[in-house]
Order: C-alpha cells, then structure tokens, then sequence
C-alpha cells in the first residue's frame, strides 16, 4: 500500500469491540445533536455550551480510558494525589457558575474539598471504600463530580437569590438587621434547591431507574443483594458529600458577601459566555 492509509484499513486494525464502541459513539452523537439543533431553533443559545461539553467529555473521557491501566498500576498514595486533582478540576468548572460572586474561586475549592474529602476519607476508614486505587479513584471520582455538581446548583441559586432580592437585603440592613438575618433565607433557598436533584435520585433509586454500578456489578457475576446495598452506599456517599458541600459553599459565599461596614457587595455581571468555555 502506498500514498495514503485508508479508513477502511485503520478500522481493520482497530479492535472490534473498539469500532462496536466508536459507533455507538456516533449513534449517542447523532441523538445529541439533536438537541443542539432544537436549540437553535429555539433560540435557547445554549448550542455552543451542549458543543463544547459535547467534544470535552468525549475527549476527557477518551484520555482517561487511556490512563485507566497506568492508574491502576501506581502506589496507592497517588490515588489521593489523583483525587486532588480532580477536586482542582471540579473547582475550576464549579467556580464558573458562580461568577461575580467575591472569592468564589476559594469558596469552591474549600467547599468541595470538604465536602468530597469528609465523605472519601470516612468511607475509606470504615472499610466501606477499599484502600486501593481501583476502588479509591473511580469512586473517590464520583463523589467529587456529584459534589460539584451541586456546589455548582448552589452558587448559581445563591447568585441568583441575591440579585433578585438585593433591595429587600438593603433594605434590611439599613434598618440595622446583622447581615446574617437578611440573608439566610436566601442562602437556604439556595441549599435546598441545589438538593433537589440528589434527593429525587434517592427516592427512584431502584424503581425509577437502576444505577450504573449496580448494573456492572450485577452483569459481572456479583451478588444482586450485595450489588444493591453497595449501590445504595454510594448514594448515599453521594447526598453526604453534596449535602456538606451545598451547606458549606453557601456559608462561606454569605460571608463574602457583605463589606467590613456590613454593605452588601457590588456583584460582578456575570459573563455570558462563561458556561460556553468552561
């Protein structure tokens, strides 16, 4: 063969369970497009946002099943080395959605370090994580994504809570209520809804829908019973670490809140192309 390396060849050479994979990726590819196009047409501009998600989780997750047999073989200390990073990763897209508010970055970071490593760390101690990197990272991973995730619902709602009602706070400290009273409504509003989506996921757990890991374990050979219980661990693990997270990241954003003189900050215009590049 000369000049050129066909497609077709390249795909000969590829593993077969690799092309079954690449065209089920297209087949997820096609269905989301979709959903881009409705955007569009709906004028929701959020095109640009589902596209860029779109290509980095297809991207991240390739790097990541590449690394997956190097991880696997490392000294278990880098598992927690691995787990930090992550939470950096988690705290540069989390802190995105709360943009304007002061010190978010930091808020971010301490929030879902708590928050994952409180519930990581305990579970480890009791045995419930298994202290290797083959258990310690994929699920040391999940809690940390869940933690984000709601850290992320947090900021966003907290955000949103304070612009709406910022007269009604003025109002409140000028009339010489402490910055704490005019403000934790909001801030329970914010934790609460943030919520919302964990606590649904318990209540269909096992009757709405049937988690992943249970579903793995299940089709690997292991007890069903044992599968079900250990799914339930994890969301369990899973509400802790967001629950911890969404409480801590709205304290610590409400204290940034408000100036030395007790004033409520000028919040930055978010910018509205923050979520497209995140």
């Amino acid at each position: 063969m000369t000049g050129g390396f066909p497609l077709a060849d390249l795909f000969a050479r590829l593993d077969p369970t690799v092309v079954k994979g690449l065209l089920q990726v297209a087949a997820a590819v096609a269905i989301a497009l979709v959903v881009v196009g409705v955007s569009r047409v709906r004028g929701l501009a959020l095109e640009r946002e589902f596209s860029v998600a779109l290509v980095r989780g297809f991207v991240q997750v390739l790097v990541m099943g590449s690394l997956i047999g190097v991880l696997l073989s490392v000294q278990y200390f880098w598992s927690w080395l691995i787990l930090l990073g992550m939470v950096g990763g988690a705290t540069w897209i989390s802190k995105n959605r709360g943009d304007g508010l002061p010190a978010v970055t930091r808020v971010s970071f301490l929030s879902i370090s708590f928050g994952a490593g409180t519930v990581i760390v305990a579970m480890t101690l009791t045995g419930a994580i298994e202290s290797t990197v083959r258990d310690l990272v994929p699920v040391g991973s999940m809690v940390i994504a869940n933690a984000m995730k709601i850290n992320s619902l947090a900021l966003d709602r907290v955000r949103g809570e304070v612009l709406s009602n910022r007269d009604e706070i003025e109002a409140g400290l000028a009339l010489g209520a402490p910055p704490s009273a005019v403000v934790t409504r909001h801030i329970q509003t914010g934790v609460r809804a943030a919520l919302i989506p964990t606590i649904d996921s318990l209540k269909s757990l096992g009757w709405v829908w049937i988690p992943g890991i249970m579903t793995g374990m299940i089709l690997s050979g292991e007890n069903p019973l044992y599968a079900a219980l250990y799914q339930f661990v994890i969301m369990a693990m899973i509400f802790a670490a967001g629950g911890l997270t969404s409480m801590s990241s709205s304290l610590l954003v409400a204290e940034h809140l408000f100036t030395d003189a007790e004033q409520l900050e000028r919040l930055q215009p978010k910018d509205s192309t923050t979520d497209a590049v995140e």
